[in-house]
């Protein structure tokens, strides 16, 4: 069966087709402002006007299922008054299109509490699973080992940014995808550390890092990250490869190898070492 993977122009979402459409969307942080308003920032919902930017999306795309990769909800440990209020309405507004499949990520503690009671909903394990030959996990931990076996992996978690810097100093931070390899014996190994085997496979998985769908979320600025930035085990161990990523601007544009992004003028020198948060 042959798979194509295509990212909506200009949006962070992406459309898998293979024996159906699926459309994926990552990091929705839905209850956000709760935490704003906490912190003294007084923001009112974009649900709405998200879910409704979601709707254009299904118009468009005509989806079979609709996958959620991770980080549904916002607040962690606990769930805001927000939360319990708008993801069961979210959910079943998307279940009225599509299935609906949930991947949890770190922040969705506790989101079992907020499902309804719809057969078109379905919560998958958080260290992921496969759906018609794609592997799809959120990426806060390592993931299942069947997960190699799969020719293509979706993932989510860093919230993938290119922060361009000029010669005056001024910095601006564009949404991206990032395109790359799985790195089958750094994986291997690490399973084979605790005990764990893993299923024989002569592929080596294509992954995509799909940008978060929430724009006060922020992100990691992949070009000046090194691996101990980086969000999620798969990653900061290379398990990933991220230095020889290929990087794609939301509407399209090649920006090249990150390896080689790294060393242009654009990308601010590192000064000392970040702390590590999300």
């Amino acid at each position: 069966m042959t798979i194509e993977i295509e990212p909506l122009v200009d949006e962070p979402a992406l459309l898998v087709k293979g024996q159906s459409h699926n459309l994926v969307l990552s990091d929705l942080h839905i209850g956000i402002e709760w935490d704003l308003y906490n912190s003294g920032f007084l923001v009112p919902s974009g649900l709405e006007r998200r879910l409704k930017k979601i709707e254009g999306y299904i118009e468009q795309t005509k989806p079979d299922r609709i996958i959620l990769l991770g980080d549904i909800k916002h607040n962690v440990p606990q769930i805001s008054w927000q939360e319990r209020d708008e993801i069961p309405m979210f959910l079943e507004r998307l279940a009225l299109h599509a299935e609906v499949d949930i991947f949890p990520g770190n922040h969705d503690g506790g989101i079992e509490f907020l499902l309804p009671k719809n057969k078109r909903i379905h919560l998958h394990p958080s260290r992921g699973d496969i759906i018609e030959g794609v592997g799809y996990f959120h990426g806060h931990t390592w993931p299942d080992p069947k997960l190699i076996t799969a020719e293509h992996l979706i993932v989510a978690h860093n919230h993938p940014t290119l922060r361009i810097t000029d010669s005056l100093g001024y910095s601006t931070s564009e949404q991206v995808w990032v395109k790359t390899k799985l790195n089958h014996e750094k994986l291997k190994n690490h399973f084979e550390k605790i005990g764990v085997e893993i299923p024989e496979s002569d592929t080596q998985p294509d992954v995509v890092v799909i940008p978060a769908f929430n724009e006060l979320c922020g992100g990691v600025a992949f070009n000046e990250a090194i691996l101990d930035d980086l969000l999620g085990p798969a990653f900061s161990s290379g398990s990933i490869d991220v230095s020889n990523a290929d990087i794609y601007l939301l509407d399209g544009m090649y920006m090249g190898k990150l390896k080689d992004i790294k060393k242009l003028s654009i990308t601010k020198k590192r000064t000392g070492k970040r702390r590590r948060g999300r």
